[in-house]
């Protein structure tokens, strides 16, 4: 359960998400910069100095700030390891609420990405498949929206497996890898997500 004097910790079967701490930096550096490569072509423009310490800290703070606001939701995702008498988080990926917004809107973006090593286990499904009742229990949003791109089918598939709907195409739509480019928009409803579940607890 989560309360704006505590930070959301997610955790179900061996997957947790949670805001970055600065002990992360060593695993999160290392994943990052050994997926640079593969991420490139689907993230926007990053320098080498985001790659840093210092950078890496003001993530930590910004992100913590957000998240006191109920601005944006940076959280990280790790697997879990049992060590003896302790449990060992495996950093993977992270997954973002940004944009997050109430008034008349009680909407929210959602972003997410994965190490190349880490990607075919099933990580952002199950990452994704937790955050959303976050989002709308806790949240208490209305709608997610998402996008990609036309030819990153995984992306995709992590939406439409989770009950996203394509809702439309939008031309130079964000900026990756320094271009904009087009990108299919999908969202999800508080609605439809509710009937999702009713369907998956008559099933078990």
């Amino acid at each position: 359960m989560w309360g704006r004097k505590k930070s959301p910790v997610l955790e179900e079967a061996g997957l947790r998400l949670r805001l970055p701490k600065r002990a992360d930096f060593a695993a999160w550096q290392n994943v990052r910069s050994a997926s640079r490569p593969f991420l490139t072509p689907f993230e926007p423009k990053w320098h080498d100095y985001e790659l840093t310490r210092n950078s890496f800290v003001k993530r930590v703070k910004i992100s913590a700030n957000r998240a006191g606001k109920n601005a944006e939701f940076s959280l990280f995702i790790f697997t879990l390891k049992k060590e003896k008498n302790r449990v060992k988080e495996i950093f993977v990926g992270g997954v973002t609420l940004s944009n997050i917004r109430y008034g008349a809107a009680y909407h929210a973006n959602i972003g997410y990405w994965l190490g190349e090593e880490q990607t075919g286990n099933g990580y952002m499904n199950r990452a994704i498949a937790l955050v959303m009742p976050f989002a709308f229990d806790e949240l208490k949003l209305r709608r997610i929206h998402a996008a990609c791109l036309p030819e990153n089918d995984r992306s995709k598939n992590v939406l439409i497996k989770n009950g996203f709907q394509k809702e439309g195409f939008a031309p130079k739509y964000l900026q990756i890898n320094g271009e904009m480019r087009d990108h299919l928009l999908f969202g999800i409803t508080k609605d439809q997500f509710a009937t999702i579940k009713r369907h998956s607890s008559k099933s078990l």
